[in-house]
Formats: C-alpha cells, sequence, structure tokens
C-alpha cells in the first residue's frame, strides 16, 4: 500500500506570521526595541548543544555589546566535572544511573561569584550567554531561552559539532557524548528549563543552524496550550541501524542516501520536535516541552501523579525488510531498574506487525528445555568470538503475520526478525536494554556494538517458555464491542504492563473517549482517517496509514471516521491502564 505519510506535520496556532521572528536580523531588532532598561544585561541561557558561539557571533555583529561574558568561563575544570559525575556515570559504555544534578552543579563557585560581580560593575550593554547564563545574571533587561530539540543535538554529536557540557571533548565518539547528555547534561539542563523559561521574555528555536526564529514567551505557552487541546503528531526522525530494512524508505519516500532505515521515531517526546506554525512560518520547538508545561492536560491527573513529567508510552518503528534480525535483548525487570539505574519503571514492551514477508518471525521466550548455564555458556562463548550463538537452541522463534501483536513484558527474551514492519507500543523508560547476541555483526561504525550479558541474564525470566509465551503473550485478542460496520478489540499489553492496547476495525464512524488521559494511537490500516470533536473543540484532524497521533486527556471525547467511504480501517490505541493511576 503507498502512502502519503507526512514526515513534516506541524499545529497551527491560529496566529500570523506577524508573532514569529525569523532570522537574526530581525530577532536582534525585537531585542533591542524590548529592553526594559537601557544600558543593560541581555541573557541568552542556553540548552546543552545549542552552538553558543553562533548565537554571540550573530548578536554581538549586530547588537554591539561592550561586553560578552559566557556562561562556561565559570565552569568547573574538565578533572573536577569528570571527577564530581563519575559515580552516576559509571564506566559502562552505555549505561549510567539516573540521578538529581543540576545545572548550578557544573559552576565553581569563585568563578560564579566574581562574573556575577563583574556583571553589575559593567558599564553599557552586556551579552551573557550559555547554559547557565541566567545563574550569572538573573535580572537581565531581556531574556531569552534558546532551544533545540535532542535529535537535532544528536546529530550534532555525529558531527562533532558539539561536545558534553563543561567538557572539551568535541572529538569523543557519538555514544559516549550521547551517554553523558542523556544521564547528566539533559537531566539537569530539564530540571532548570522549567524554572528558567517561564522567567523569560522570548524562546528560540535553534535547529536550524544560522535559520534561527523566536517567539514571545506568552505566545509560545499560548501555543503549547493550543497543542494539548486538539490531536497532534511529532515530527518523525529516521536513523539507519546494522539491520535496518527498506520498507520505509519505499512507503514513505525517504531520501536514497543512507544504506537503510532501520528506526523511525514518531511519538518519542524526549527525542521528538514539535513544530508549530504561525502563518507561513514554523517555529520548531522539543515536545518534551508539552510534558514538561502542560502535564495535565496533555496526560491527565492520574497519569501525572503517577510518571511526573515522564511521557510513559512510546510507538516507534522497526524495520527489518530486506534487513536482519534485530540483537538478541531482554529489558530490566522493575526492581532490577531501580536498584542499578534508579529509574522507577521499565520497558514493558510489545511488537505488532504492520507488514511482515512470507519468513518473518518474532524471537521470544526461551525454550522449555532450556538449561540456563548452558545458554549463558554459549552466549560468552560468542561474544569472545569464532562461534556463533545457537539462538534457536534457546529461543522459541515464532512465525509473524501481518497484524500480530506480540507482548513482550520485561525479562523477557526478545527480538524481531527479519522481513518485519513492527510498531513497536512500549512505555519509555529511556535506553535500558540489555543486548545478548548480535549476530555475529558490527554496528554501522565498524565496531562491535556493546553487550551486557552479565546485565541481561540477570533479568531472562526463565519461566517464560514455549508453553507460557504462546498462551500468555501471543495474539491475546479478546472481543470487546462489535455492532455493524465496528469492531473494539483489546489485544494487550501483558497483565504484568501497565500499558492496555485496544483496536478498533471500522467502516464508519467510531467514537472514542480519553476519559481523562492520554491516548496514543496508529492508523495500522486503510489509507487516511479524520479525526473530529463532536463538539467542534478543535478542527478536523486528518491521519493517513502508519501515522502515529496523540489525543491529549483535555480533548475528551472524539470521533475516527475513515476517509474513504466504507474503506476497511484499523486504529491501535494505547493508554496507561486505569487500575494503575
Amino acid at each position: 500500500m503507498a502512502t502519503t505519510y507526512d514526515k513534516c506535520p506541524f499545529v497551527e496556532t491560529g496566529s500570523d506570521s506577524s508573532l514569529c521572528f525569523s532570522g537574526w536580523d530581525t530577532i536582534a531588532a525585537k531585542i533591542l526595541s524590548s529592553m526594559r532598561t537601557a544600558g543593560s544585561v541581555i541573557c541568552v541561557e542556553c540548552y546543552p548543544g545549542t552552538l553558543d558561539e553562533e548565537i554571540i557571533a550573530a548578536l554581538e555583529r549586530r547588537l554591539k555589546p561592550a561586553l560578552v561574558v559566557r556562561a562556561l568561563d565559570a565552569y568547573r575544570t574538565k578533572t573536577d566535572l569528570q571527577s564530581m559525575f563519575a559515580q552516576d556515570l559509571t564506566d559502562d559504555p552505555v549505561f549510567g544511573r539516573m540521578n538529581e544534578a543540576r545545572i548550578e552543579d557544573f559552576f565553581n563557585p569563585a568563578l560564579r561569584e566574581d562574573l556575577a560581580d563583574r556583571l553589575t560593575r559593567a558599564a553599557g550593554l552586556i551579552l551573557v550567554v550559555g547554559t547557565g547564563a541566567s545563574l550569572l545574571a538573573p535580572r537581565p533587561a531581556c531574556m531569552i531561552y534558546a532551544d533545540m530539540a535532542r535529535w537535532e543535538i544528536q546529530l550534532r554529536q555525529r558531527k562533532n559539532l558539539v561536545g558534553s557540557v563543561g567538557l572539551d571533548n568535541l572529538s569523543d565518539r557519538p555514544g559516549e557524548k550521547y551517554k553523558r547528555a542523556f544521564f547528566l547534561d539533559w537531566r539537569a539542563a530539564d530540571r532548570h528549563k522549567q524554572e528558567v523559561l517561564p522567567q523569560c521574555d522570548y524562546v528560540l528555536d535553534t535547529n536550524a543552524q544560522n535559520s534561527p526564529k523566536m517567539i514571545a514567551k506568552d505566545v509560545f505557552f499560548s501555543a503549547l496550550e493550543h497543542t494539548v487541546q486538539r490531536p497532534f503528531r511529532l515530527v518523525p526522525f529516521f536513523d539507519p541501524g546494522p539491520w535496518g530494512g527498506q520498507w520505509m524508505r519505499q512507503k514513505f519516500d525517504l531520501p536514497q542516501d543512507e544504506p537503510n532505515y532501520a528506526w523511525c521515531f514518531d511519538c518519542v517526546p524526549e527525542e521528538n520536535s514539535l513544530v508549530l506554525g504561525f502563518g507561513h512560518l514554523r517555529f520548531e520547538t522539543p515536545a518534551q516541552n508539552l510534558v514538561l508545561f502542560e502535564p495535565i492536560r496533555l496526560m491527565g491527573k492520574r497519569v501525572f501523579e503517577h510518571f511526573g513529567h515522564d511521557f510513559p508510552i512510546r510507538f516507534d518503528l522497526l524495520d527489518t525488510m530486506g534487513g536482519g534480525n534485530l540483537s538478541l535483548q531482554v529489558h530490566p525487570v522493575t526492581e532490577y531498574i531501580r536498584t542499578h539505574f534508579g529509574m522507577s519503571y521499565t520497558q514493558d514492551e510489545s511488537y505488532y506487525l504492520l507488514d511482515a514477508g512470507p519468513d518473518a518471525a518474532v524471537y521470544l521466550g526461551t525454550k522449555t528445555e532450556v538449561v540456563p548455564r548452558e545458554m549463558e555458556s554459549d552466549l560468552r562463548r560468542a561474544q569472545e568470538g569464532g562461534f556463533l550463538f545457537p539462538a534457536e537452541k534457546y529461543v522459541n522463534r515464532i512465525p509473524a503475520r501481518k497484524h500480530d501483536h506480540f507482548l513482550i513484558p520485561a525479562g523477557t527474551l526478545h527480538c524481531s526478525g527479519a522481513d518485519s514492519m513492527v510498531l513497536e507500543i512500549s512505555a519509555t523508560p529511556y535506553i535500558f536494554t540489555f543486548k545478548l547476541w548480535d549476530w555475529g555483526r558490527l554496528g554501522l561504525d565498524g565496531r562491535p556494538r556493546p553487550i551486557h550479558i552479565d546485565h541481561g541474564i540477570k533479568n531472562i525470566q526463565w519461566n517464560r517458555n514455549t508453553g507460557w509465551v504462546t498462551k500468555q503473550l501471543v495474539n491475546q485478542v479478546e472481543v470487546l464491542q462489535e455492532e455493524d460496520g465496528w469492531r473494539e478489540e483489546r489485544t494487550g499489553l501483558h497483565v504484568a504492563e501497565f500499558i492496555e492496547t485496544r483496536r478498533h476495525w471500522f467502516r464508519q464512524r467510531v467514537e472514542h473517549d480519553t476519559s481523562g488521559t492520554v491516548h496514543v494511537l496508529n492508523l495500522v490500516e486503510g489509507s487516511g482517517v479524520c479525526v473530529e470533536s463532536p463538539e467542534n473543540r478543535f478542527a478536523p484532524f486528518a491521519v493517513h496509514y502508519a501515522e502515529t497521533f496523540v489525543v491529549p486527556a483535555a480533548v475528551g471525547p472524539y470521533t475516527i471516521t475513515p476517509i474513504a467511504e466504507c474503506e476497511l480501517c484499523a486504529t491501535i490505541r494505547a493508554n496507561v491502564r486505569p487500575a494503575l493511576t
């Protein structure tokens, strides 16, 4: 099926382009015209990954400040920073511990005090820029928050354009920079953002180099409030991988300059962008800002009270059509992730088959006769090299067909096989996946991918064997309602998982209601549907095949109708189980 998959979705705010300032000339002029006091401080607080030097060069040329101060000049030394956070970052190449670090912790108290004192004594226009700039200039004449989505930061890490906060490490491996950002820089920056951004005058979009956009703080918060009262999509991003396939390239008309496309992340607010439309202009902001600043209208009060500023549901696509098997892996059980990594919940998940080739299969659970110590011994032999782990001796290989649904509670050994197009529906506990076997291949960088046998073996639930998996985890479909033209089914997830999924098959309008909790959906069958409010609370919203969309808790009742008359359509919908919250 060909698709009209929209790779550049945006939310139309209803405001015209006059509220969005585009380009450094316009932005600089707006800053000067809105200064609360003459001859004072302009502070640009930056999210880690923002190119401070681009901002400084652009504003210095146009504003001619008498003094430019960089926040990094007041940081602790590289040695001190590495020592201070070593315990939380650990020496593991992938995993660290969640922590309570704050941006203040990166500063040398004496240097910070000296710079702040220098600002109070300086005359003329002063420009202060960087991560933590607001700590040096807490009462500026104008404060701007320079923001950026994490996917763009990762791309800049790969190009050696950005490093870690306080470290001169541009040339470090991207994985090392990502790990430090993930466990340290971004956590501290999000805490700081929640305090600082509401005090700012403007929010700056720095996602496109040398092409900034700026909107007033009040306009920004109004746009977020507008967004969480209607269905919306995040901007998807696509990434190649050692097992990646060709289905998405063909279906979504993706560029030819990558060898494959392994992942599509289309509902991961921590990493995806949200694009806001102001007339002909587009303002890009991290989707995580909805979670930080509109959590109750987005997720619902009960979900927010349980998960805080973590969006608990993740949808992404895994393409192995014409590719290879995913790594054989297991996710930590809840007690293990809490004890070892400081997380309160883990990655329960499922595989929903959007499409499947004739030989498609899912590896799921151990075989009944497996002896754990023998399997562990073979995994370690394979890791040492010269021996291929005999996966099918130990792991159930279950044939997979389009619209099959495989449930994967944490602790279950699993991976998708080749020739599958998987919609992965999961919890969002970040990156805690223990790879046990990667089929003897290298990553796209030509290096072995990290394997975590020690962690993995401790988390495999050995009683999830052939009989248990077949009865508990494969196509657990329960018909809930059925009328002429539509049917509602519960398809999972497993009772041990906090996410519930429901599938609707329909040829006519189907009624839904958020009932005070966020819904995440994907159109898994049909060319397109229209999402509408029976009370006309939002404009009709079009969704195409394979697109993921979010219906915020604040929406309440909504309907979904096939765009093509009488076409058979299906959605898969995920929400947090009411019993949990």
